[in-house]
């Protein structure tokens, strides 16, 4: 991906409106914005407006990296962008701006809070799914165990020395030279 990455920055480099950028995560300097913007694994590609980055989820090649880039990247309906904007858009951005500072951070800090509790949901219940998958796997192990030691080998060579013995089986080449060879009856 790097590589496709790389020619995207070179296509939009110097552009007024979009910027495509790499950061280095694992850098002392980097890992604080990192955490903040919400990068969990490498690579991880964001979009959008500073302030609120979005995952990228599309194809990692050039072409896709470039059509998405297209059609998502640049100014978009927002505070500083009112007119790029729909009606309803409109209205909710411009309701946002009218609370107050107090109350914007409030309603910013709820839903963060949301989203804490989403992930901490999340985490919780594969906690315990990871926890049943060990117990559920730790028991059939042992089940399975049990059941050989039950007697099932000796049943099965049991099993073997009593069926009849099959005569080894002609390799096909063999068999065919040895219906060539044999006498063909008129009818």
């Amino acid at each position: 991906m790097k590589p496709a990455w790389d020619q995207l920055i070179e296509a939009y480099k110097g552009k007024e409106t979009a910027l495509v950028a790499d950061v280095d995560c694992t850098a002392e300097g980097s890992k604080d914005l990192c955490t903040e913007i919400g990068v969990r694994g490498y690579p991880t590609i964001k979009y959008g407006d500073p302030n609120n980055l979005e995952d990228y989820k599309g194809g990692r090649d050039f072409e896709s990296l470039k059509a998405f880039a297209d059609a998502n990247l640049g100014p978009k309906c927002g505070p500083s962008h009112l007119e790029l904007c729909d009606e309803e858009k409109k209205a909710e951005v411009t309701k946002m701006m009218s609370m107050s500072l107090e109350d914007l951070e409030a309603a910013v800090a709820e839903k963060n809070g949301q989203m804490e509790k989403l992930e901490a949901d999340f985490k919780e219940l594969l906690a315990g799914l990871q926890k049943q998958y060990s117990e559920a796997n730790e028991k059939k192990n042992k089940d399975v165990e049990d059941v050989k030691n039950s007697g099932l080998g000796m049943m099965k060579s049991v099993l073997a020395s009593r069926k009849p013995k099959e005569a080894p089986k002609e390799a096909p080449a063999a068999a065919e030279a040895a219906a060539a060879e044999a006498p063909k009856e008129d009818l």
